[in-house]
């Protein structure tokens, strides 16, 4: 039989989870071959169905973590009736997930504004294009819509459409998880205190 060489203790500090959280991130940027900031977004109606699906995070730090999205799809509907999501980072060259709980918010127009019009224009022409998740009867009706704002916005100056915004998750937990051989991982969790300090303790893999 194999031995099992024991992590050392607490490998995951009691410590600032955002601090923590930077640290992770930066080594993802480092070793994931595409889409570091990837993570996926789980929402539930009122009544307790889920979806999950992946999105981009495109900000975060102690006052919580941004990603943006079209109101009018169907995570911009399940958001607006429960506002409360999970979120799940899983970097696979690093053996590493990250899980955030906790409830949502509109980020301000002017951080919307200067989000939309950092990216690149055909992705903004690709947004204001979308219906999102709404039914689509053939890919060409939705390249030929592209075209007809093209020609409105020669110049690709096109405006941020009032529907698309983002939200910014203030986390009330966040988990750190760290694989180990024979799956003997490492769990951490962090709860808010409600006074801006966090209680955190392992937890059985």
């Amino acid at each position: 039989m194999p031995t099992v060489t024991e992590p050392a203790a607490d490998a995951i500090p009691h410590a600032d989870p955002f601090a923590i959280f930077e640290d992770w991130f930066a080594q993802a940027r480092q070793s994931e071959p595409n889409d570091p900031n990837a993570m996926a977004l789980a929402t539930a109606t009122p009544d307790g169905h889920p979806s999950v699906r992946m999105v981009l995070l495109k900000g975060h730090g102690p006052d919580g973590f941004v990603f943006y999205t079209n109101f009018h799809s169907r995570k911009g509907g399940e958001l607006a009736a429960n506002p409360h999501v999970a979120l799940l980072f899983h970097w696979k060259s690093l053996r590493r997930q990250i899980r955030i709980e906790g409830p949502i918010r509109e980020v301000t127009p002017a951080e919307a504004d200067a989000y939309f019009a950092s990216r690149h224009p055909e992705s903004r022409l690709g947004s204001a294009a979308s219906d999102q998740s709404r039914p689509l009867p053939d890919r060409q009706a939705y390249l030929d819509r592209v075209e007809a704002i093209r020609a409105q916005y020669p110049d690709g100056d096109v405006p941020r459409p009032a529907h698309w915004s983002g939200y910014r998750v203030t986390p009330a937990a966040i988990e750190f998880w760290q694989d180990h051989d024979f799956r003997l991982h490492e769990r951490r969790r962090f709860v808010t205190d409600g006074a801006g300090g966090w209680t955190s303790s392992l937890l059985y893999p």
